[in-house]
């Protein structure tokens, strides 16, 4: 077994006399793919089953046949994958074989938007817009249109761009992409209507496109061409398309096009990883194949060569739960191992202790931490996992790349406890202050100074020495009110009043009433204008307050952020650069496409994960236990799926009970052993 899971790890061999012996090199099922004959195909690679082994070799099989180089095709969703896929083709046929056409979809759509760009209106050196540069435009135009972005709460440009974006990859109107996630903005449909029209012209005047345009701008180009379509018709004898799972519709009907002619179209993917809808991605691309394509031919690759029997037999029991989807059963390659383990904790606290007890101990048997990943549905349920790798110097890196307490907003909202708790704290009057529109740098510094001289009040306080000043955050506000500048005067009035609420003494010292005030005083609308992750952020915010409650004092809470703030393990040995020996933290949807020796899935808790709002609807319902089935296959040797039986208020509010996320009721209890954490 050993060996044969060795020879599966997609590592090229080389040509043997020039010719490759398919049959010894791959899997009778991975076989059967390479080799199809002509006419389309769906080849559904199950996880670890080998899916870049069977594109690279089906790609070496058609050029042995005698296919031209330039008649094939080669679409993927990275550069990267598209270089290793061409170089170990190279590898397997000789240096000399190149796929000319082989690359993203966006790097495809530019090459041939820069051969016939005039057709479309634009010069062949039209410029491809940044994200920086797209958004900077958009903002023009919103200018231009004369919408009072003020009174109407409009987003910035930043969070017009997404929305914009996700209205092109899903073919839809603007309204049809407010209304199924901007919600809150939906009263503003005709003013962003007017924008992205003003958007379109502004980009063709200038000969621009952005990173949309590359894949809106090819298709148009190829309906309405008919010259140029039926060029690349004929062309294009064999198109290959990898993770087809997440092709938007967009990228659907250019293969679809593309391939009209000769029909040759063999798409790779896994519909059971399927987890990207929210960024335009549509599942019903590869479940609707054999329906578009009446005659395709369906080859299931499922023998996994990554995890153990055990861990396997978990991940099917998982997907078999879902209704829409390819019937398929992982198979195991490798010899038997641990069943996964159910660790059933007190709280979330208790949850942390076990995962990095577990990892020290993983590590004195050998395993390196590099080798193990936390994974979770969201960015808030690994905020007492960070405090306890950090109190441990257990070291770690974290795929988001901003640790928890380090986010914006949570900046911004504690900057609102630091001022109230020192009325001195320059820095947190500046950040909060530059959160107000018409307010910048220079603005805050000017500001300054009358804040600083006006928190100086009369002492009234008998606990108090009578030679210590009583500082006031609304004192202050109110000496330097006349200073501010006419078209933020609204803005700060709210600030003010948000502050002189929060300094009373019935919001004082309660610390998660004063966050929750914070948002409700104004800062939720400035998230949906901000970020187009808003519920995210919301849900960071509300875990904030929900952690604050385990402190007597914003002074106690201050205290302790400030120590768990710097996140970095102090170390004895010089630092590291690299993430050679940290415990990978991340988010599912950024893990997908690894594997980790070691998988701890924490936070499995209803409501957290499946998220509150996917269980509403059952098609979100399913992408969700897809999510869930992506990260129990990232393990290969042992898996860990952990959550919280309780969540404690330690103010007096009472405890919780938390219920275990339906992904693990669901399982039969054959497939995992259960451990309660004492």
């Amino acid at each position: 077994m050993a060996k044969a899971y060795q020879l599966n790890r997609d590592i090229p061999r080389p040509p043997r006399q020039g010719q490759i012996d398919y049959r010894a090199e791959l899997n009778s099922q991975q076989y059967a793919a390479v080799t199809s004959p002509k006419g389309p195909a769906l080849v559904i690679a199950g996880a670890g089953a080998g899916k870049t082994r069977t594109l690279t070799y089906r790609v070496a099989y058609l050029l042995e046949q005698g296919v031209a180089a330039d008649r094939i095709l080669l679409l993927t969703f990275t550069n990267k994958a598209a270089r290793e896929m061409m170089q170990r083709v190279a590898e397997l046929l000789g240096e000399h074989t190149q796929i000319h056409w082989g690359g993203t979809f966006h790097s495809i759509g530019a090459r041939m938007l820069r051969r016939h760009a005039e057709r479309l209106g634009y010069q062949a050196d039209f410029t491809i817009m940044d994200r920086e540069d797209a958004t900077q435009l958009l903002g023009a135009c919103v200018s231009s249109a004369g919408i009072d972005v003020k009174s109407t709460r409009f987003p910035k440009a930043k969070v017009l761009a997404d929305i914009l974006s996700l209205t092109a990859n899903r073919q839809c109107s603007v309204e049809d992409t407010l209304e199924a996630q901007y919600p809150y903005f939906s009263h503003l449909v005709d003013e962003m209507t007017q924008v992205e029209s003003a958007y379109k012209q502004r980009k063709l005047e200038n000969h621009m496109m952005d990173f949309d345009d590359l894949l809106c701008r090819w298709l148009e180009l190829l309906k309405q061409e008919t010259d140029i379509r039926e060029r690349y018709q004929d062309q294009f004898q064999f198109l290959l398309v990898d993770e087809y799972q997440d092709t938007n519709r967009i990228q659907s009907d250019l293969v679809d096009l593309l391939g009209a002619k000769h029909q040759n179209v063999m798409v790779v993917g896994d519909d059971s990883q399927s987890i990207y809808s929210w960024r335009g991605a549509h599942f019903a691309n590869i479940l609707d194949f054999p329906k578009r394509y009446q005659e395709a031919k369906v080859h299931k690759i499922e023998t996994n060569y990554r995890s153990t029997p055990q861990i396997l037999a978990l991940a099917n029991a998982v997907i078999g739960s879902n209704q829409h989807q390819f019937s398929k059963v992982l198979t195991p390659a490798r010899s038997e191992g641990m069943r996964p383990m159910q660790v059933i904790t007190n709280d979330a606290h208790e949850q942390a202790m076990f995962v990095a007890q577990k990892a020290l101990e993983l590590r004195e048997e050998g395993i390196e931490l590099s080798e193990m990943a936390i994974l979770y549905r969201s960015h808030f349920h690994a905020m007492e996992l960070q405090m306890e790798l950090t109190s441990r110097n257990i070291p770690f890196s974290i795929t988001s790349g901003i640790r928890f307490f380090e986010q914006a907003h949570i900046k911004d909202v504690t900057a609102y406890i630091k001022l109230l708790s020192n009325p001195a704290d320059e820095l947190s009057f500046k950040r909060l202050v530059k959160l107000l529109p018409g307010i910048g740098t220079r603005g805050a510094d000017k500001l300054w100074q009358p804040f600083q001289s006006g928190i100086v009040t009369e002492n009234s306080s008998q606990a108090e020495p009578s030679w210590l000043p009583t500082l006031s955050v609304t004192s202050g506000l109110k000496a330097c009110a006349s200073k501010v500048p006419k078209k933020s005067f609204a803005a700060w009035e709210q600030f003010q009043f948000t502050l002189e609420q929060m300094e009373s003494p019935a919001l004082a010292q309660d610390v998660p009433a004063l966050i929750q005030h914070v948002l409700d005083a104004g800062y939720e609308d400035y998230l949906k204008t901000e970020f187009s992750n808003y519920r995210n952020r919301l849900e960071d915010l509300q875990q904030l307050a929900h952690y604050a409650e385990g402190f007597e004092t914003p002074e106690d809470f201050l205290t302790q952020l400030a120590l768990e703030t710097d996140m970095e393990p102090a170390r004895s040995q010089p630092e590291q650069t690299d993430d050679e020996a940290r415990i990978k933290l991340s988010t599912i949807h950024q893990a997908k496409g690894l594997e980790f020796k070691v998988v701890f899935v924490i936070m499995l808790c209803e409501g957290l994960f499946p998220s509150e709002r996917s269980v509403e609807f059952d098609e979100a319902q399913e992408e969700e236990r897809r999510l869930f089935y992506v990260a129990t296959t990232r393990a290969m040797d042992e898996l860990y799926l952990c959550y919280p039986l309780m969540r404690f208020t330690q103010r007096g509010n009472g405890d919780f009970m938390q219920r275990p996320s339906r992904f693990l009721t669901e399982l039969p209890p054959e497939v995992f052993e259960e451990l309660r954490v004492q």
